[in-house]
């Protein structure tokens, strides 16, 4: 079995579709479904693992990566 990375996926609606972030590597793809664009997402990051000089992938890496929600007040 291949090794696997556990990376972030942040997928929001953008017009008649999704996109697919992922925040760690800068890498986005998009799709006509939530699942669609996720599935997109893995081709792309898989594609980008499978392609990339080492030096690349530690470039683009980072490492502290923080999803949080906040709560501000509005009007």
């Amino acid at each position: 079995m291949k090794p696997s990375q556990r990376l972030t996926a942040i997928i929001e609606r953008e017009d008649d579709g999704f996109v697919a972030f992922c925040p760690e590597l800068d890498i986005a793809s998009e799709g006509d479904s939530i699942e669609n664009a996720r599935a997109n997402l893995i081709e792309a990051l898989t594609l980008f693992f499978q392609t990339a000089e080492p030096s690349e992938v530690a470039r683009r890496s980072r490492s502290e990566l923080f999803v949080t929600q906040v709560e501000v007040p509005v009007g």
